[in-house]
């Protein structure tokens, strides 16, 4: 287990906003703001949402990236469906990458990995982002979710993309999409190449984090100042520091308000983003459970050397102790004496739970390294 020290964070001023007057009336819960100023006393008020929505770079938050292929898939026959789940592929290499999102997000929050590799090295990758069932442009049908369904609902999108090769699938997933993985694993591990698993755990137990921070997300709908809930998400899922740090991709003042202004884009989506749809994911997250005998045949399975996590030691989503649990329960029964390899881990010092956007350069070398090794090992195979 490795550890990567947090960088250091410039929590001075920004440049002074030049934005036209906000267009739309969002009442400010004083006290957030005023909380957030006295923790970070040099550091600027975060943008209101009717600030964000009138800031120029407002409506160019999500990247611009065609993609390869793009469509939709119907899935579930004869498990509550069928239902349509939305996917894009970017790239067309020889290199097959699955990203997993997490609860209550779409798929284009892998925009920066699928610029990295799915655009900026198309020739190597072909990489595969898609919307869970409940979220996004896939359905949102009426019916019980859980993680094991959902890895099926993968299954099924891969197959139609004829992605069946052996040992072909590099998969990472983040937070439910890491629990989602698991599954995955579990149900076809020979076509596992490798296994990422980030800041995601193999059951929730109360340490304090997920549970309380899952009521707050759930607490969301609750009508509410919309100041108020970007707030709380902002603290939930990013270190402090960072998210008070001059924005690094454009012109907002900082980190913190270039994700909140995806998050109102998100929170204004009334059809890809619903209550019923956030609540169905919800409930599989927290009913994930995976015990340590069966984390042991996935690892097994899938083959240690080729499995990482990675984790913020500051995640307050899925707290730290998790990670540890998961990569002691994939690394049960290892003999170290007689030289058995064990799981890859990372944890990064006082990060948050989105770790490839916090640390996406070294979350990007972290991929690289293992996708690398892994497709090293398949040549000496053949």
């Amino acid at each position: 287990m490795r550890k990567m020290n947090a960088p250091s964070y410039d929590k001075t001023n920004s440049s002074s906003n030049e934005c036209s007057e906000p267009t739309l009336e969002v009442e400010v819960d004083l006290t957030v703001r005023r909380c957030i100023i006295a923790q970070f006393p040099k550091m600027r008020t975060p943008l209101t949402a009717a600030e964000l929505i009138a800031h120029p770079q407002y409506h160019y938050v999500f990247y611009d990236l065609q993609p390869t292929k793009k469509g939709k898939v119907a899935v579930g026959q004869g498990r509550g469906g069928p239902f349509n789940i939305a996917y894009e592929v970017h790239g067309h290499g020889p290199i097959h990458l699955v990203w997993i999102m997490g609860l209550g997000s779409f798929r284009t929050a892998w925009q920066r990995q699928t610029k990295d590799f799915g655009h900026d090295r198309a020739a190597e990758y072909s990489s595969l982002v898609f919307d869970n069932r409940g979220m996004g442009e896939s359905d949102k049908p009426s019916l019980r979710y859980s993680t094991s369904e959902m890895a099926k609902d993968a299954v099924e999108l891969l197959d139609h993309l004829g992605w069946t090769e052996r040992r072909q699938l590099h998969v990472a997933g983040v937070s439910m999409g890491g629990m989602i993985a698991q599954e995955l694993a579990l149900l076809i591990p020979d076509r596992m190449a490798s296994l990422t698993l980030l800041s995601t755990a193999a059951r929730l137990v109360n340490t304090g984090g997920f549970v309380e921070n899952l009521r707050n997300r759930i607490n969301l709908f609750i009508p509410k100042p919309l100041d108020r809930q970007l707030a709380t998400v902002k603290h939930n899922l990013f270190n402090d520091a960072w998210l008070a740090e001059p924005d690094r991709e454009g012109t907002f003042p900082t980190n913190g308000d270039r994700f909140a202004a995806q998050e109102v884009h998100k929170r204004r989506d009334t059809v890809g983003f619903t209550r019923k749809g956030f609540v169905l994911q919800a409930i599989a997250a927290g009913w994930h459970h995976k015990s340590a005998a069966q984390l042991r045949t996935l690892a097994d399975r899938v083959g240690r050397d080729r499995i990482q996590v990675v984790h913020g030691t500051a995640d307050r989503m899925i707290t730290c102790p998790h990670a540890q649990m998961l990569v002691s329960g994939l690394n049960e029964g290892v003999e170290r004496d007689a030289g058995e390899k064990e799981v890859r881990c990372t944890l990064f010092e006082g990060s948050g739970h989105v770790i490839m956007w916090e640390r996406r350069e070294e979350f990007t070398r972290l991929m690289e390294d293992l996708v690398g090794y892994v497709e090293r090992l398949k040549r000496i195979e053949e």
